[in-house]
């Protein structure tokens, strides 16, 4: 069900994608072609926030900071996947997988090496401190506005 919580979960892990796909992409290759690269994050946090952090906003300070962490590995983790299924499709157009199971195995690796290059302090403490301040917005609207 709708309500200002899941609202304010979602425009802010939205925005905490927005700034974090700002930082990410100095880390890339320069020939590296980002296409849809922020708008794509941008909509997953959207997700994450409606579905992960607003249903479990109301349950005090504490579970707060905890539901902004959640909601901020969530993001990583699917923005990771989306990100490296994207990545396998455009090699697989190019012949590189011998057979499907390379294909998705690849997947995961992508995700590992896409992880190594956000292993960047101003990354990761903005990803934290944005989480936990999105978590705390977010149970601040389920209490003032119920």
């Amino acid at each position: 069900m709708p309500n200002a919580a899941r609202l304010v979960a979602a425009v802010g892990l939205a925005v905490l994608a927005f700034f974090a796909s700002g930082l990410i992409k100095p880390l890339m290759p320069e020939s590296t072609d980002f296409g849809y690269f922020t708008q794509l994050n941008m909509v997953l946090g959207a997700l994450c926030g409606w579905f992960v952090m607003g249903k479990r906003a109301g349950r005090g300070t504490t579970a707060a900071i905890n539901n902004g962490f959640t909601g901020m590995v969530s993001l990583v983790f699917w923005g990771l996947f989306v990100q490296g299924a994207n990545e396998m499709v455009r090699l697989a157009m190019r012949n590189r997988y011998d057979n499907a199971f390379e294909a998705v195995v690849a997947i995961f690796e992508i995700m590992a090496e896409f992880a190594m290059i956000m292993l960047n302090l101003p990354l990761i403490l903005t990803l934290v401190f944005g989480g936990v301040i999105v978590g705390l917005l977010t149970e601040h609207a389920s209490r003032k506005w119920r």
